[in-house]
């Protein structure tokens, strides 16, 4: 499995990046598991973010947005749990969203914990974002094939499992 994972990570680090980085020399696959993912998964936030620019948005902010939807109304510590987020990235998020008006964060019954929902413009918001997230979506999948789709979100979900993180 851990040759199989650097294998896709590599080639979606391949597939992901500009035409212009492909006249570098090259990408070499890395030794190490971790250094291999954090490389795939900043190429793959690159084409997110490149798809959801024009709307003002990242690619992490578009994951909240889009977990909120799916989740309903979540305490914070869910959220981060939920997307493997830590404390004060996704706390950086969440200020950046609700100031823009997109969620509602509430107090919970003591002072550490935080409900979260997305409101009507938070739904907007996402509903405008979908279409170019469903492209970039397509534009990875089309490059890498189903098969190859299908196993790279089987990989990334047994590393997230087996992984023993927390957020």
């Amino acid at each position: 499995m851990v040759a199989t994972t650097v294998l896709v990570a590599v080639s979606i680090t391949e597939t992901v990046l500009s035409p212009a980085f492909h006249e570098m020399p090259a990408i070499v696959a890395l030794p190490c598991m971790c250094a291999s993912l954090r490389r795939a998964s900043r190429a793959l936030s690159q084409l997110y973010d490149d798809a959801l620019r024009p709307l003002g948005l990242r690619a992490t902010q578009f994951t909240v947005l889009q977990a909120l939807s799916l989740a309903g109304r979540i305490s914070q510590g869910e959220l981060g749990q939920l997307l493997v987020m830590d404390s004060t990235t996704l706390t950086r998020t969440l200020r950046i969203l609700n100031a823009q008006g997109w969620i509602e964060n509430r107090p919970g019954k003591d002072r550490r914990e935080r409900w979260l929902r997305l409101t009507s413009a938070g739904h907007h918001q996402l509903k405008r974002a979908t279409p170019r997230w469903e492209r970039a979506q397509a534009r990875l999948r089309s490059r890498l094939g189903d098969a190859r789709w299908h196993e790279l979100l089987k990989v990334s979900t047994e590393v997230i499992g087996g992984s023993g993180v927390s957020a």
